[in-house]
């Protein structure tokens, strides 16, 4: 039985300014299971960031319940490594901030980098490393506090397209080759096709969850190799009618 990580129900999310309210979210509903990999596509403005703010515990809804029952992780749209610290020291940077820094947690750490191709460039620094590489420091750099739940905010956004492509397929291997769940925003109808188990598609402000997709690819969770189904070009003509309808 698939058991429940992340619920929404009935969140509402109102914005005090000079100017008055602004309603960003109202009946905003949803689930994620353990496990699972949700992308979340809609218009431009429609606060899809917002949605991951609120999952986080960074902004509290208006009304409403958001419910969680695990930790999280957080990858935002640049890598954000420092460039005075070397990348082993980026990846051990999250344990430094909960105060978890022991041998146990950086040796964990240190193996999660070695096991996806970090092992020669734990001594180097951001500068040295193709933005892709650092990409994927900054996924090791997330998963160090082993968190349970990763929110995905446009991560891949910053890279060229080839560059991008890789990145994803990096990134899709290891959250699930570590069993992670993942909440991905995007605003690419065609890397939410590939990456995801189920894609949510919200509506204009206010946002609200106006459809939600299960994806029909079988045993197929490889990005590039889901881009070359025939139902791949199916899904996106369906969702960009959704996006654009």
């Amino acid at each position: 039985m698939e058991k429940e990580i992340l619920r929404f129900t009935d969140v509402k999310l109102i914005y005090h300014t000079k100017r008055g309210e602004t309603t960003a979210a109202e009946n905003l509903n949803f689930s994620v299971n353990e496990g699972e990999f949700v992308a979340i596509i809609g218009p431009s403005g429609c606060g899809k960031t917002t949605l991951l703010s609120l999952a986080a515990g960074l902004l509290k809804p208006s009304s409403g319940t958001i419910e969680s029952h695990g930790s999280f992780g957080y990858m935002l749209q640049k890598d954000q490594l420092f460039q005075w610290r070397t990348i082993e020291k980026n990846i051990f940077l999250p344990l430094e901030i909960k105060r978890i820094n022991t041998p146990e947690h950086r040796d964990r750490a240190r193996k999660l980098a070695e096991k996806y191709g970090l092992k020669d460039f734990l001594q180097s620094y951001p500068q040295q490393l193709s933005g892709g590489m650092r990409q994927r420091a900054a996924l090791i750099r997330t998963l160090a506090t082993n968190p349970d739940i990763l929110l995905l905010d446009e991560p891949f956004s910053a890279l060229d397209y080839q560059t991008r492509l890789n990145v994803c397929e990096d990134v899709s291997s290891i959250i699930r080759s570590e069993g992670k769940t993942a909440l991905l925003i995007t605003h690419d109808i065609s890397e939410a096709i590939s990456l995801a188990d189920r894609i949510l598609v919200l509506s204009q402000r206010p946002a609200h969850v106006s459809h939600s997709h299960e994806m029909d690819f079988g045993e197929v969770k490889n990005p590039l190799k889901r881009r070359e189904l025939p139902q791949f070009s199916e899904w996106f003509e369906i969702l960009w009618r959704e996006l654009n309808g």
